[in-house]
């Protein structure tokens, strides 16, 4: 007969068979290995900010109306997304380092969204935006997509499952020809 009055974990185990265990992810937070994540975040959070504020302003002025405003937008995009990803590495270096728990850290991160966002605008107008700009809005994703893995895993939460683009295609062509592939 099952004991019901263990909590079963997100992996369908109960906490009390994974009591003295560490997980991977728990074991990699407390590494040097997040400390070269927190470094890179913050190298990344300077950089923008140094461009947003100096060749960045320069090279907006002379944007054409949709792309200046293009401009304004994924900029923003960027700076939400990387405060978001800065929250997220202090409350985990907080944790490293004693001055919150991981239960604490859970608290004060349910205030903190690292939810994905990705660029709204076509490659049409984004190919438009000046070459660093796109440059950080590329590396901020790829950070943002690393930290999101690792909070997933943290929570026990398993990603979404990757869309398939061949079953895209054949749903394409299916409402093309109004018939069904198979």
């Amino acid at each position: 007969m099952q004991d019901m009055t263990r909590e079963p974990t997100p992996h369908g185990l109960d906490k009390a068979g994974l009591e003295g265990t560490v997980s991977f992810t728990e074991r990699m937070l407390a590494s040097d290995a997040f400390m070269a994540l927190f470094r890179e975040g913050m190298a990344l959070v300077e950089a923008t900010a140094a461009y947003l504020d100096g060749g960045g302003r320069e090279e907006s002025k002379g944007l054409e109306r949709n792309v200046a405003l293009a401009y304004a937008s994924e900029s923003m995009r960027l700076t939400t997304r990387l405060m978001q990803m800065t929250s997220w590495l202090l409350l985990q270096r907080a944790v490293n380092e004693g001055e919150l728990s991981r239960d604490d850290a859970e608290r004060e991160h349910r205030r903190v969204v690292v939810a994905m966002q990705d660029t709204t605008l076509g490659d049409a107008v984004l190919s438009q935006l000046p070459e660093t700009l796109r440059r950080l809005i590329e590396r901020s994703l790829v950070l943002q997509a690393r930290i999101q893995r690792i909070d997933n895993d943290l929570k026990g939460q398993t990603p979404p499952p990757a869309s398939n683009p061949v079953a895209g295609q054949l749903g394409h062509l299916a409402a093309a020809f109004g018939a069904k592939l198979a």
